[in-house]
């Protein structure tokens, strides 16, 4: 399977429409980031859940699957399932935290799922981080919407089986729908880990990116 490598990563911006999105959507990425880069500045935005439990959740949570890493997180206060309606409010709000980073790398929702708060999102990023790769991260839920993924990133065992374990501890709000277990977790690493010949994965949709041809016995560059 042909490789590429993203360079010289010094920051990552992560954006979540709900509590819980980027742990679920990359949690894995994550935690291999924070051993592979120890060094490495995260910035975050979550559009809803701000002032309540689930605020709490997130800040424990992504302490939890950044460890030592440089975080920085905002979660603000967008009425759940109602972001369409406050598309005004979510693109000022995008606009200013594309201004307040400087990654290299932006993760989000992308454009395919079926949640309209998720769809939206994706949807405005690419909008705003327009010199930017993008990657979709995928988010398991009820509806149908397991998307046919482009990029994969392998994941350890260790690592695999730690994310299934922190979604449990720091989200005990969401442990009482049946998708959101263990099981399910995993198996969705395992599904993506086959694809990409590897034990374990996560997978994302590129939005958009040149490529560089380096010489024989390199890899390709994004």
């Amino acid at each position: 399977m042909i490789g590429l490598l993203a360079g010289a990563v010094e920051e990552i911006a992560v954006v979540g429409a709900h509590c819980d999105d980027i742990a679920i959507g990359m949690g894995g990425t994550l935690l291999t980031l924070a051993t592979a880069i120890p060094a490495l500045r995260v910035r975050a935005l979550v559009l809803s859940g701000g002032g309540t439990e689930r605020e709490t959740e997130e800040t424990g949570a992504l302490a939890a699957f950044c460890p030592g890493l440089d975080l920085d997180l905002t979660v603000l206060d967008v009425e759940d399932g109602k972001s369409p309606a406050h598309w005004e409010r979510i693109k000022q709000q995008v606009n200013e935290f594309r201004k307040s980073c400087s990654a290299q790398v932006v993760f989000g929702p992308h454009r395919g799922d079926a949640h309209q708060d998720h769809r939206l999102l994706a949807e405005l990023l690419p909008t705003e981080f327009r010199d930017h790769l993008v990657l979709g991260y995928e988010i398991l839920k009820w509806e149908s919407d397991t998307p046919r993924s482009s990029i994969f990133h392998p994941i350890e065992a260790s690592i695999a089986e730690e994310k299934a374990r922190l979604l449990q501890k720091h989200y005990p709000s969401q442990t009482g729908h049946d998708w959101f277990d263990e099981q399910a977790f995993l198996g969705l690493l395992r599904m993506r880990g086959v694809q990409c010949r590897h034990t374990y994965a996560e997978s994302f949709i590129l939005e958009k990116a040149t490529i560089t041809f380096g010489h024989r016995g390199t890899h390709a560059t994004w």
